[in-house]
């Protein structure tokens, strides 16, 4: 199936060089493929993956392991932020 993978801040350097400007890149996933299953490949450092969205809703932690994808969901992932 088809998802779009986006990352931000630090963490577009991740991504393959031809995406890094975009900020995202469509990838193939497996039917049922969860958040941990997509990102491991790409060897995000967990502690760097803070805020997580699945179509612009937020997936808490706890659920990042077995919430299931599906076609056209857009994943994307920020790493902590800070500001003032």
């Amino acid at each position: 199936m088809d998802i779009t993978f986006k990352l931000y801040a630090g963490l577009t350097d991740y991504l393959p060089a031809e995406f890094r400007t975009a900020n995202q890149m469509a990838l193939k996933v497996e039917e049922g493929a969860t958040i941990a299953q997509v990102i491991a490949p790409f060897s995000l450092p967990m502690k760097m993956v803070h805020l997580v969205l699945i179509n612009g809703v937020y997936i808490y932690p706890d659920d990042r392991a077995t919430r299931p994808l599906v076609q056209g969901d857009v994943l994307a992932i920020w790493p902590p932020i800070a500001g003032g």
